[in-house]
């Protein structure tokens, strides 16, 4: 497994990419291969160089809560639309916060409130297949990683667009990067 950093178009070699080969990974204990619990954290082979490209990101306070309609940044190379390939450049679209009680109407007992977060799809689309592991950025704060929405339905505002709630996660991480 390698991590490339930096990158601007993941088929081209650019300058700016950094490419890291990963020397361990832990997926969370609960993690079952289904929707909840969907987060792995990843230990470099060697650290990454930190320059215009590539910079650190804050993780969330604790119990920070994300107000609905909230604009967020999302990013990432997967599909631009269902039945579409993945993408080569990096695409970057807005989703707004969705009430959780909407989410929870939909995905029924795939989402849990305290533990993800659900967008609705702004004007210009959002995160699709392909997209998994990718950054929920509100207010200039990473909040979320990408984890699911309905197959083929990416672009369909039905369907909220689903992140694992990184706030919850902060005790486990935290321990995880102390060993």
């Amino acid at each position: 497994m390698t991590v490339v950093l930096g990158a601007h178009n993941i088929c081209k070699k650019e300058k700016s990419q950094q490419k890291i080969k990963v020397k361990k990974y832990q997926p969370h204990p609960k993690y079952t291969g289904k929707f909840d619990y969907d987060i792995m954290l990843l230990k470099l082979e060697n650290n990454a160089k930190l320059d215009k490209y590539v910079g650190p990101i804050e993780l969330p306070e604790m119990d920070e809560n994300i107000l609905a309609n909230v604009s967020c940044a999302v990013a990432g190379w997967g599909q631009s639309g269902p039945k579409k390939p993945t993408s080569d450049v990096l695409k970057e679209a807005t989703e707004k916060i969705q009430f959780s009680v909407e989410c929870n109407h939909i995905w029924k007992e795939n989402f849990t409130s305290h533990r993800m977060i659900c967008t609705k799809i702004t004007k210009g689309g959002g995160v699709c297949q392909g997209d998994s592991g990718g950054p929920l950025i509100c207010n200039g704060h990473l909040r979320g990683i990408t984890a699911y929405t309905a197959e083929g339905q990416c672009d369909n505002p039905k369907f909220p667009h689903v992140f694992t709630k990184l706030d919850f996660y902060l005790p486990w991480i935290k321990k995880e990067m102390q060993k």
